[in-house]
């Protein structure tokens, strides 16, 4: 036994524990997060812009604090961009707070469905939803009349969903003429949508 103790490094009686590792990381990325996003919404509150752009800011879901800073200027807001974050879902509130939305980039995350408040977002005209997880197009998006482009290319969207949305799809595609971007969806579940188009209408 005594030959073991000698051998034993000196810490192995207390060896450094897991957390006390993990206490040197990379500089904080959540912190830095902030800082942009903060950075941002005031530079559209000072400036007075009309748009808001929250692009790659590691977002995950839309910050409450958002809506209590933005408040005062909510309605002045013309111009959204959520691309390249993480966002899982937006909320209700979200389309009931910035009420005037014209413009709304929300590619490059990873949603998997939209709110149903965004049918009543009547002066929305573009909406970028390309490159998520959805895997039925946003009917409600019918609902949105003043919607003049859409880009849904890079989903998850199967060719049976496309089958119970024909209606829906052939509706926008007539209204939108043509600016629906249906790029990248599949060869085949393009073509039967265009096929249905030209059936219907």
């Amino acid at each position: 036994m005594e030959t073991v103790r000698h051998c034993m490094p000196e810490y192995a009686a207390d060896p450094p524990t897991a957390p006390q590792i993990s206490i040197r990381p990379e500089p904080n990325r959540m912190a830095q997060a902030v800082a942009k996003v903060a950075r941002r919404i005031n530079d559209t509150m000072e400036e007075g812009r009309d748009s808001l752009d929250l692009s790659d800011c590691g977002l995950i879901s839309f910050p409450d604090g958002v809506f209590k800073m933005i408040r005062s200027c909510s309605e002045n807001i013309h111009k959204i961009s959520l691309a390249d974050n993480q966002i899982k879902a937006l909320s209700n509130k979200f389309f009931l707070t910035f009420t005037q939305l014209r413009e709304l980039d929300l590619q490059g995350n990873v949603l998997t469905t939209l709110p149903d408040a965004i049918g009543e977002a009547q002066h929305l005209q573009i909406i970028n939803i390309s490159r998520n997880n959805l895997s039925v197009f946003p009917e409600r998006l019918t609902d949105v009349k003043s919607l003049k482009q859409i880009s849904v290319e890079e989903n998850q969207i199967t060719a049976s969903t496309w089958d119970k949305r024909t209606a829906s799809l052939s509706f926008m595609k007539q209204k939108f003429q043509n600016s629906l971007d249906l790029r990248r969806l599949g060869r085949s579940r393009r073509l039967q949508c265009e096929r249905t188009v030209r059936e219907k209408y």
